[in-house]
């Protein structure tokens, strides 16, 4: 399944490692050279003025403008959604 971001981004859930609250990222030397190194690759997107978390994946990072909660809603959604039956050939 896939989860929207923020900013136009859509990943797959099954990518993401870690969705980390902004603030808690500038205040740590590792993710900020997570950080620092993954932009000298190009693999950093979003606007990072208005981060409001960090979304981690095997692949790239995201600065997303959505909240952590938010960001966790969806994703929770989606599980929900994952783990419903299909009831659909039943209904005629």
């Amino acid at each position: 399944m896939f989860i929207h971001i923020g900013n136009d981004n859509v990943i797959q859930s099954k990518d993401v490692i870690s969705i980390i609250d902004h603030s808690v990222v500038t205040s740590s030397g590792t993710m900020e050279k997570l950080i620092e190194n993954n932009t000298k690759q190009q693999k950093v997107f979003g606007p990072t003025d208005e981060a409001k978390s960090v979304v981690v994946t095997s692949e790239q990072i995201y600065f997303s403008s959505l909240s952590v909660s938010t960001l966790k809603k969806r994703a929770s959604m989606i599980s929900t959604i994952n783990k419903l039956e299909d009831y659909s050939d039943e209904i005629e």
